[in-house]
C-alpha cells in the first residue's frame, strides 16, 4: 500500500487497466490520482478497501502473465518456421531503425485483415519497445476473437539485452 503510483505502474503495467475496470480509478478527471500518491492514499480517497485493490491487482497480474511469452520463448519460436504472425506495434520509425526478422509493422489495414481473416486458433505474437503497451494490444486482439495472441515480455529491448546483443538498444526521449 505504500508503493507510489508511479512505481506501481512501472512494476505492474496492467495496474492502470485493472484499477479502472474494477473501481473506476484513474480513467478521467473525477477519478484521477497523482503519480506521487501511494496506493493506500488512492484507495482511501476513493473509499476502496486496500485489501480489495491488492486482490484486484494480484488477479490482474496473473491474467496479464497468461498473455505474455518470454524472450527465450520468442527466440525458440523464431528458430522454427511456422505460420504465426509476428507483429511490431512500435512506431514505423522504430520498426525501420531496428527490427526482428519476420516482423510486420501494425497498420490499420493489417489489423482489419487480422480481425476479419484470422481464426481464434491462429498464433499472433506482438512486440513493442519495452513491454509497456503490449498488454493493452493483446487484450484488444483477444477481445476481437484472436484468443492466441501473446505479447513479448520486456519487448525488443529485453530481447536485445538477453538474446541477441547485436540488436541495438535505444531509449525514447519524450517531450
Amino acid at each position: 500500500g505504500e508503493l507510489k503510483m508511479s512505481d506501481l505502474l512501472d512494476q505492474y503495467p496492467g495496474a492502470r487497466r485493472a484499477l479502472f475496470s474494477s473501481f473506476h480509478i484513474g480513467g478521467c478527471q473525477s477519478c484521477a490520482y497523482e503519480l506521487d500518491e501511494t496506493l493506500a492514499e488512492v484507495c482511501q480517497k476513493h473509499e476502496i478497501a486496500l485489501v480489495d485493490s491488492l486482490k484486484c491487482l494480484r488477479e490482474s497480474q496473473l491474467h496479464d502473465a497468461e498473455m505474455l511469452i518470454s524472450v527465450e520463448e520468442l527466440a525458440e519460436h523464431l528458430k522454427k518456421p511456422s505460420n504465426s504472425t509476428l507483429i511490431d506495434i512500435r512506431t514505423r520509425e522504430e520498426h525501420e531503425a531496428i527490427k526482428l526478422p519476420h516482423t510486420v509493422i501494425l497498420t490499420q489495414e493489417l489489423q482489419t485483415e487480422l480481425f476479419t481473416q484470422k481464426s481464434a486458433e491462429d498464433l499472433i505474437i506482438l512486440i513493442d519497445h519495452q513491454g509497456h503497451t503490449v498488454l493493452d494490444q493483446c487484450a484488444w486482439f483477444r477481445g476481437h476473437g484472436l484468443k492466441k495472441t501473446y505479447g513479448v515480455d520486456g519487448g525488443i529491448d529485453r530481447y536485445a539485452e538477453k538474446i541477441d546483443t547485436s540488436i541495438q538498444r535505444y531509449r525514447l526521449e519524450l517531450d
